[in-house]
């Protein structure tokens, strides 16, 4: 592969994180509420490790709902008629942001809840 090939594939990539951004009102959410976490892990002074474990949760959340985002696209590329197999695949799609949010949800509760619980 060319240099010039390489540094090409991470504009695309870019463009890519650029649509997404742009056009998934749900991956927007998902970024607010990685904001939010990140901010009170530094309010709470979390330790590296737990930083480092609610970095990747949110990440985990965010590729998530990129994918979910391909599918849907690609599924309306393939066909625009309400069939099931369409609405099976973007179902089980959601369904992978749906879980990621929730272990998300789940280690985030568990990582933060002894510094709430400090704080009273």
């Amino acid at each position: 592969m060319s240099v010039k090939k390489f540094f090409k594939s991470f504009h695309y990539a870019f463009e890519g994180i650029h649509y997404v951004f742009r056009n998934d009102q749900n991956l927007l959410a998902h970024f607010v509420v990685g904001s939010v976490v990140i901010i009170s892990s530094l309010a709470l002074k979390v330790t590296p490790f737990e930083m480092g474990i609610l970095g990747l949760t949110i990440m985990m959340v965010i590729s998530a709902e990129m994918v979910n985002s391909a599918i849907e696209k690609m599924v309306d590329l393939i066909t625009k008629e309400h069939r099931a197999e369409a609405k099976i695949a973007k179902d089980v799609a959601a369904g992978m942001v749906l879980l990621t949010a929730l272990a998300a949800a789940i280690i985030g509760g568990l990582i933060f809840l002894p510094y709430v619980l400090k704080l009273f």
